[in-house]
Formats: C-alpha cells, structure tokens, sequence
C-alpha cells in the first residue's frame, strides 16, 4: 500500500500532518472551495485529507503548499513525513483478521505517552497472558477459525512489546473486581493471568487499580473506555469507546472531558495502586 487508499485506518503520523494541512490552509486564508480548485477536485476531498480520512496524494500536498506559500524547506520535510504516513503501520500484516475499526485504536496506542482506561469486563489486551487472551477472543469470536484465532493472539501479543519500549506510556488501568473473578479459560489460565498482573504491577509505567464490588456504583457503569494523550501538541485527547459491531473515537473537548472526570473520580474510589499486588494474591489464593 503505497499511499493509503480512501477508508484504510490512519496511522497517527497521517493525522497530524492532516491538522497541519487545516491550520495552513486557514492560516492561509483559503475555504475549502479555494483548496478544492487548486486540485479539480471536490472540497469534499480537501476535507478528508484534513481528516485522515483518506491517504495524502503527493502531488494534491504539493499544490496545496505552493497554495498556502509554504516554503521550499519546509514543503520538502512535510513531503517526506507525508510519505511516511501513507506507509501502513506494523499492523497491517494482520489486516485479514484486524477489523478496520481497531486498527486507528492499535496506531493510538503505539503513538500515546498516556494510556488510561477502564475495563469492567476483562484483563486489557497489553497484560493478558496467551492462553488467556485465546479464550477472551474465542468467546467473543464463536465463529473464527483456528488459524484466525492464532493470528488474533498473535496480534495482541506482538502489541505487548508497547509497554517493554524503553520509551513506554504510562499504562493506568481501574478493573473491576468483576475482571479477576470471571473464570476465563480453566484455574489454571486464572493463576497464571493474576501472576501476570502482580508482575506489571512491579513495571515503573504501569499503575493497576482495582474497583472492589463494596465500593459500590461509580461514575462508569456504562461500559469499557480507553483515553490516549500524546506528546504531540496537535493531537487532542482522544476516547475509544467499543460495541459489538464497531468503536467510537472521540476527541471533541467536552466529551473527552466528561469521560477524564469519571476515570479521576474512579481512581480516587478504587483501592489504591499500592495495594493491587496483596488483593491479587488473596484472589489467587481463591483459585
């Protein structure tokens, strides 16, 4: 794939250089009519360059740089970057099992300083052991067959190299109590999924908290959500909320917002990070 075509999820890089295509042609002073007629093309296409939406076709960023008297300079390293972006991420190997929803979700994730999240239901993908994460995608993909679910599992693990990166995030997850009890796979995979959470809650990027049935409701009991925050000043906060059949990315102020104050209030309700190791164990112990 050598520019993107219209639909495939962006890598993180395609969007920045897309919010940096709408703050030059605004700096500009130009619509995206005026854009539109630089290329024959519809504004619509101007506005799904700006979003991502689609790959950024060399020739189209060229005209519009001239456009917006971008110099040569500075026209010569976004047509590298844009060349770049329009390469597909490490993940596009498994694009035969990777609904097209999660690959934008494995791009943020590769690219964020800050991973928070909420998780109700079952360990997050980036902590789960193999034969534990074989039975979550077996339950929740009755159909696939067995090769798909090797190249499922295979996939999740090859993501866990994130959090080994010497420039890892910081991986801060609230679980419910629920996510330790629920039997995934036999005792056995239970054990061995509660060793692997003692062990990360020892690694220095990584914060585990967990929410006790007696803490009562909480400002989340609508579903599991993950928040991304990244270094890059030109990417905004950003929410994946998932369903059956898709996901939502939101990074509109307001709801990104919204979904912080409940995860902050969250952690200030759930036991302490410092004491996530002993109820581990005590589980474990349960098994």
């Amino acid at each position: 794939m050598g520019e993107a075509r219209a639909g495939g999820a962006p890598t993180v890089l395609r969007v920045i250089l897309g919010k940096r295509l709408h703050d030059l042609r605004e700096r500009a002073g130009y619509s995206y009519e005026q854009a539109a007629r630089a290329l024959d093309v519809t504004h619509a296409t101007v506005r799904r360059m700006e979003k991502a939406e689609v790959g950024l076709r060399i020739p189209y960023v060229e005209k519009l740089l001239a456009l917006y008297g971008v110099d040569a300079a500075e026209t010569a390293t976004f047509i590298d970057l844009a060349r770049q972006g329009n390469r597909p991420g490490w993940w596009h190997r498994y694009r035969d099992v990777l609904p097209s929803w999660f690959s934008a979700f494995v791009s943020l994730e590769g690219e964020a300083a800050i991973i928070r999240a909420y998780e109700p239901h079952y360990v997050p993908g980036l902590l789960q052991t193999e034969e534990y994460a074989r039975a979550v995608l077996r339950a929740g993909l009755p159909g696939a067959s067995p090769d798909e679910l090797d190249r499922l599992v295979a996939l999740r693990l090859e993501r866990q190299a994130l959090i080994a990166r010497p420039d890892a995030p910081l991986l801060w997850v609230v679980m419910d109590e629920t996510v330790l009890r629920r039997p995934i796979g036999n005792a056995a995979v239970m054990r061995a999924q509660l060793d692997r959470l003692a062990e990360a809650c020892v690694m220095p990027q990584v914060r585990l908290q967990i929410m006790p049935f007696d803490a009562g409701p909480h400002p989340a009991m609508y579903g599991p959500f993950h928040i991304f925050r990244f270094q890059i000043h030109e990417l905004p906060d950003v929410v994946f909320t998932e369903s059956l059949v898709g996901a939502a990315y939101l990074d509109d102020l307001d709801d990104v917002s919204t979904f912080l104050e409940a995860l902050d209030r969250m952690c200030a309700q759930a036991a302490p990070a410092h004491s996530t190791a002993a109820i581990l164990d005590g589980i474990r112990k349960e098994i």
